[in-house]
């Protein structure tokens, strides 16, 4: 179905703030750049999602287990992982307007035909030259040279300064997993090929300001690392591209938004690598990479620390590093993308909108609303129905205002049915579930309806 040509990023922003989705980072101070903060709507949906990722990566997945690292960690860690070396951006400052832009990122908006990334500074600078790339706030072409920034947050633990050290918020959680390998291994005796998951917060200082959450200093990834024997990496990682589409139509984004993006520049410890890029209001972009990170990490873990990361084949008695295929989402641009999918303005047949976001009932942060027709006559009987199905899922209840406008605000937060409580539910106990997407409505017996809706759900 066609989306309504009102919709675009800056209406999805407003929506987000009015329906308690997304805030702001510190408003009332006037903000923090590329900082966010979930109300009480989008928290529902983010957990939901992260939910459904650790079911079907953790717990449906073969020999899958979870851990929760820190996110404070040892230096060496990063020096280790190359990130202290070499994790920084290619930045020019504005040299009219003071603003600071990534040199990259003005040649792809300049051009779609020219990867940056097999591009040095030098020829960087010189493209952005001769192609008379202008700055996007002020128009004019006066850059410095480009200054590489690294984007790790420093912070120094110690209660004195003389004692202080620098460690730092980590930029990734992959690190977590690969330092716990051999703890993960031994302590529950895994045998390869084997997974571990996490959930977590990392930290980057971005300057470049990106479309809402897209891309922010703070944000939370959800990651699977798979660790197995060499030569069995290229079926494993072809397994995780199909399973990754298979997690993102779970959500309810459609196949025809969601592409794969090969890596035409690889890293120096890649064998292969790829986005998956779903088609946002401002075209497409990542959501989630797959990548056969062969043996590297391990290995470079086992030369800084000094612990033998080898693992042990049972049955062939031979000693290896293995390699790790690594399925990375971040969670905020999931739920970017769903919000995204699901936004819509509807108009009627009276001429009004409707707002709606067709959230998919399994992830949808209320699956149900719970609305008296009378607040006088009703109440009681709607809060004891409101207190029954809490038990099965999370419920809403909305008291306020004439039923059809409590019916858009559910629409507009993407509650997929409505119950109201009526003089037939007094008399009968028969409620009214009305359909959020078809707006068609069916009468069931109040102890009908947590089944009802739970068979929507796993729909």
């Amino acid at each position: 179905m066609e989306k309504n040509s009102k919709i675009n990023m800056e209406r999805l922003v407003n929506h987000c703030k009015n329906m308690g989705i997304i805030f702001a980072g510190s408003e009332i101070y006037g903000g923090l750049a590329n900082s966010w903060d979930y109300g009480p709507v989008g928290v529902e949906l983010k957990n939901n999602i992260k939910q459904a990722w650790w079911k079907k990566f953790v717990q449906e997945n073969e020999n899958s287990v979870g851990v929760d690292a820190s996110i404070l960690m040892n230096p060496k860690v990063w020096e280790a992982s190359g990130h202290l070396a070499s994790f920084s951006d290619p930045l020019m400052d504005c040299k009219n307007c003071k603003t600071r832009h990534r040199a990259d990122k003005l040649i792809e908006g300049f051009s779609k035909d020219i990867n940056p990334d097999t591009m040095t500074n030098a020829e960087m600078e010189s493209y952005i030259i001769q192609n008379k790339i202008a700055c996007p706030n002020c128009g004019k072409r006066d850059f410095t040279p480009i200054r590489q920034f690294n984007l790790m947050f420093e912070t120094n633990r110690g209660v004195t300064k003389e004692s202080s050290s620098v460690i730092y918020l980590r930029p990734e959680t992959a690190q977590g997993e690969f330092v716990n390998f051999l703890n993960v291994q031994r302590s529950l005796r895994m045998k390869l090929p084997f997974g571990i998951g996490q959930i977590g917060k990392a930290f980057r200082n971005e300057i470049t300001p990106g479309n809402f959450t897209f891309r922010t200093i703070e944000f939370e990834q959800m990651e699977h690392q798979l660790f197995c024997k060499e030569g069995d990496d290229d079926k494993f990682y072809q397994f995780y591209k199909d399973y990754s589409i298979q997690f993102l139509t779970s959500l309810g984004l459609p196949q025809e938004k969601l592409k794969f993006k090969d890596h035409e520049k690889l890293a120096h410890y890649a064998k292969n690598a790829c986005d998956v890029q779903y088609k946002f209001v401002f075209g497409f972009d990542e959501i989630n990479g797959i990548h056969n990170r062969t043996n590297y990490d391990l290995s470079r873990h086992q030369e800084f620390s000094g612990k033998n990361m080898e693992y042990l084949d049972g049955v062939t008695n031979e000693k290896f590093i293995p390699f790790i295929i690594e399925a990375s989402y971040g969670l905020d641009r999931i739920v970017l993308a769903v919000l995204d999918n699901a936004f819509d303005i509807e108009t009627l047949a009276d001429g009004t909108e409707r707002e709606i976001l067709r959230i998919k009932p399994s992830i949808a942060p209320f699956k149900i609303a719970i609305l008296p027709l009378i607040k006088k006559n009703h109440n009681d009987k709607a809060k004891e129905i409101f207190k029954e199905l809490r038990k099965h899922f999370r419920v809403i209840f909305d008291e306020t205002g004439s039923i059809g406008k409590r019916y858009r605000r559910q629409d507009a937060i993407g509650t997929p049915f409505c119950l109201t409580v009526d003089d037939n539910t007094l008399e009968n106990g028969i409620v009214t579930i009305r359909d959020r997407d078809t707006m068609e409505q069916v009468s069931l017996k109040v102890e009908e309806v947590a089944c009802f809706i739970e068979k929507k759900i796993r729909e």
